[in-house]
């Protein structure tokens, strides 16, 4: 595979569980396992120079037997599960090196999980699970699948999932830091701005306890990684403008089809307005 072209830089999720208590910690929350700290603990993350494209964030083998990939995602992304085929695809790879697939010896292989924690600010489960098989083409008299992958997606935002939070304190931490960061960024627009907030959330944390240790040893390379760059974020403040844009025409698109005579099946039909954002127009 190509090197990619630019290096990952660590996040501060990334930064926190490269470490294989923690890990392990976190795995016995996630699946309710009791493994102690005898059980072998093998961080298998990709590196930038055996992948070509984004590094994952968490990829570790538990006692050799389970294979875990974590992500986390301020976004909603649904292509998820298909980025996880990729990363355990290339992970596989990295393992069965210098072994010949097309021996007569069958090739052991750790059974994989996959997770992914969210904490941005869109409306989000608590808890779902999201497939692979969501984004196949539907067929219709097709043969049942033979290629699924199911990511166990958790809410981390305040509020959300507490057993699991109050069981791990590390995840607890991460959740309360991002809220901080959240908070500090209201209202900032330039990059001047959005760095001075960065840096104020980081000392808040640290005066607070909030992932104290973390911080202090990688304050600057935690706030390198969240500041993302000033055409970036113009980008992203573009897009909203555009999307809020696009709404406002929809909506004054069904409030003439309203006053029309059209009913709200018909307007949702040619809008996607749902029957309620059409009985406020």
């Amino acid at each position: 595979m190509k090197k990619h072209s630019t290096r990952h830089k660590n996040n501060a999720f990334s930064l926190l569980f490269n470490d294989p208590d923690k890990l392990r910690k976190l795995y016995n929350d996630l699946s309710e396992s009791s493994y102690g700290e005898e059980t072998p603990v093998t961080i298998t993350t990709l590196k930038d120079e055996l992948f070509d494209g984004p590094r994952n964030d968490i990829a570790f083998t538990i006692d050799g037997k389970t294979i875990v990939l974590i992500e986390h995602q301020s976004t909603i992304n649904p292509n998820m599960p298909l980025r996880l085929l990729f990363y355990i695809t290339a992970i596989y790879d990295g393992m069965i090196s210098g072994k010949s697939i097309y021996g007569k010896s069958h090739i052991k292989l750790p059974r994989p999980e996959f997770y992914l924690f969210y904490n941005g600010k869109e409306a989000f489960p608590q808890e779902t699970t999201l497939r692979l098989s969501d984004a196949f083409e539907k067929v219709q008299g097709a043969a049942k699948l033979n290629l699924e992958l199911e990511v166990k997606a958790y809410n981390i935002n305040a509020g959300y999932n507490k057993e699991l939070m109050e069981k791990n304190r590390d995840l607890d931490e991460y959740a309360r830091f991002v809220e901080v960061v959240r908070k500090k960024q209201v209202g900032q627009k330039s990059k001047k701005e959005l760095e001075k907030a960065f840096r104020l959330a980081i000392k808040e944390c640290i005066e607070h306890n909030i992932l104290r240790a973390l911080l202090q040893k990688y304050g600057e390379d935690v706030m390198n990684n969240l500041h993302i760059s000033w055409e970036e974020y113009e980008e992203l403040r573009l897009n909203e403008e555009r999307e809020e844009c696009r709404a406002e025409t929809l909506r004054e698109t069904a409030q003439k089809m309203k006053e029309d005579g059209l009913s709200a099946g018909q307007i949702t039909k040619f809008t996607g307005l749902s029957p309620q954002e059409i009985e406020k127009l």
